[in-house]
């Protein structure tokens, strides 16, 4: 996995501003993922620099595994209605029908929480062997956090950031804007993997050369 971890942000971060203190900043590469633990009463951000990138994200309630509590798209589907990305003030909850995560900022209002990872026998079946995937970017980033395969992160379906699954006649699978993010505050401890979506089977820009940042800002 190449990532890299900084404290200040460059000309490309676009629209992440000035830094604050106590603010993190991780930059992920695209076609791999990035794990971190997040404070309830703390916030975090996933920004898409370049445009185009399509963010899976999961989470876990610590302590990972002994909670066995993760966060549920099929709960949150229920828990909102059916109505489907959350606006701003709305929750994405667990499997015990717990809010995780609340939503308090989108700049694209475009993500999908209905499909899968993709991993190994998905791009297998396409005939692309050895292609990286969601599902394993997001178990070597938990390996730390005792995941030990990828068919444990195939378990939990993710918040697909940015993905326009949807919509796909109206718009590009992936369509946020350069500095494009959304920003979600803590309400459980967690731990949060995310995977910078490796997919380059249709027609997408070259993702293997965008980036997503991770920002995880400590309580204010």
């Amino acid at each position: 996995m190449t990532k890299m971890t900084r404290r200040t942000p460059s000309a490309s971060d676009g629209a992440m501003g000035k830094e604050q203190s106590g603010t993190q900043h991780t930059v992920v590469n695209g076609g791999h993922g990035h794990a971190f633990q997040v404070k309830r009463g703390t916030s975090f951000r996933i920004v898409d620099i370049h445009g185009h990138q399509i963010v899976d994200m999961m989470a876990w309630v610590s302590p990972y595994p002994a909670s066995r509590e993760h966060l549920s798209m099929s709960y949150s589907r229920y828990m909102l209605g059916g109505n489907i990305p959350p606006a701003i003030g709305e929750c994405l909850v667990t499997n015990k029908q717990e809010p995780i995560f609340k939503l308090t900022a989108d700049q694209c209002h475009t993500h999908d929480m209905t499909f899968m990872a993709c991993n190994p026998a998905f791009y297998k079946a396409k005939g692309f062997h050895g292609h990286r995937s969601c599902a394993e970017n997001i178990a070597e980033a938990m390996k730390p956090f005792g995941m030990e395969s990828y068919l444990e992160a195939t378990s939990v379906d993710p918040f697909n950031i940015f993905q326009n699954t949807p919509d796909m006649a109206l718009k590009d699978l992936g369509s946020s804007r350069p500095g494009d993010f959304v920003e979600f505050e803590v309400l459980k401890d967690a731990v949060v993997a995310v995977s910078s979506c490796p997919y380059d089977v249709v027609r997408l820009p070259s993702i293997f050369f965008c980036m997503a940042m991770v920002v995880e800002k400590r309580r204010m």
